[in-house]
């Protein structure tokens, strides 16, 4: 039995998607302005089931993310999207272990 090497991406892609699934939580709790990130959420899980991992789109996202979290009126909810745009950049730092 061979254990699949996790690599650094597959950490990476991992991560984020925990990332993703914890914000949509959020959104979900909070009804108001959520539509607003609805399109960067369907961007995301699109970009999630693509099997090429390219850090470059991530970042891009992660940006993308920020812009639409600057158009959110609320500022209770705009705090708590910031804490999960905070925790998708660590995502992307992270790397695989080595053994």
């Amino acid at each position: 039995m061979t254990k699949k090497i996790q690599t650094d991406e597959d950490i990476k892609k991992k991560a984020v998607k925990l990332v993703v699934s914890h914000m949509k939580k959020k959104l979900e709790e909070l009804n108001e302005e959520g539509h607003i990130l609805d399109a960067w959420i369907v961007d995301m899980e699109t970009l999630l089931h693509e099997e090429e991992f390219d850090i470059h789109i991530y970042h891009e996202m992660r940006r993308k993310l920020n812009d639409a979290i600057d158009c959110i009126y609320d500022v209770d909810l705009r705090y708590r999207l910031r804490d999960s745009w905070i925790s998708m950049g660590k995502a992307l730092d992270k790397k695989a272990k080595k053994y």
